[in-house]
């Protein structure tokens, strides 16, 4: 797998002094969450630069094998078997170099935010608690950790303290409410800065979320 992604860049109207790098989920593409943009409700002269990589496409083996855009391939329904690790850790190669260019574009990384929905949840969160650089926050839409109830290896000691936003539906009937709450209590057991939302939705996003969302950005670059 090629490290370098296509995306989606939606720059802001000045100068960009902060950057989120949104993962999409299973199926999608970087233009499923590219209009969340406007509506999030940003200051205008805002500085954030938002990035939407679009997966590579590969088969899908809960889905038939039919070819889509994925992170990594979903084997069975069972949260401590669905997630092909190999396919997480090629995955996340292809994260880390996303974070290194606007590192190398003049971004710091605690400026950085990593996003994600569904899978590219997954993704954020697995690649933000093991890169070796601190970033400005986590955010996991509707997701959970590859490795089930328990954390990944080689965390990274320079996000011990990087605040984690974690939002769910509980209506969710495509990752369980309880595969979200599986992931918050392994990170808040192991002392991480989670901030837990639940909303009365499906597999999904929703206005007020996305208010809440907007809220949290701004506190992660003191906007």
């Amino acid at each position: 797998m090629s490290n370098s992604l296509e995306r989606i860049v939606i720059e802001p109207q000045f100068p960009a002094t902060a950057a989120v790098i949104w993962l999409h989920g299973l199926g999608d593409s970087g233009a499923g969450f590219a209009p969340v943009v406007p509506v999030l409700g940003l200051p205008s002269d805002h500085s954030i630069r938002f990035i939407f990589p679009h997966a590579p496409e590969q088969a899908v083996t809960i889905n038939g094998g039919y070819v889509m855009r994925a992170w990594y391939d979903i084997k069975s329904m069972d949260l401590h078997d669905r997630a092909d690790m190999q396919g997480v850790l090629a995955s996340e190669q292809s994260v880390k170099a996303l974070i290194n260019e606007q590192i190398a574009a003049g971004i710091p990384s605690e400026r950085i935010v990593l996003a994600g929905f569904s899978q590219g949840g997954v993704m954020s969160l697995f690649s933000g608690l093991r890169f070796e650089k601190r970033l400005a926050g986590i955010m996991a839409l509707s997701c959970y950790l590859p490795t089930g109830d328990v954390l990944p290896t080689e965390l990274s000691i320079a996000n011990r303290n990087t605040p984690i936003l974690q939002q769910h539906g509980v209506q969710d009937d495509v990752v369980p409410l309880s595969a979200g709450t599986l992931a918050k209590e392994a990170l808040m057991l192991a002392g991480y800065q989670v901030q837990w939302q639940t909303y009365p939705m499906p597999h999904s996003v929703i206005p007020t979320q996305l208010k809440d969302i907007c809220q949290w950005l701004l506190q992660r670059f003191e906007m």
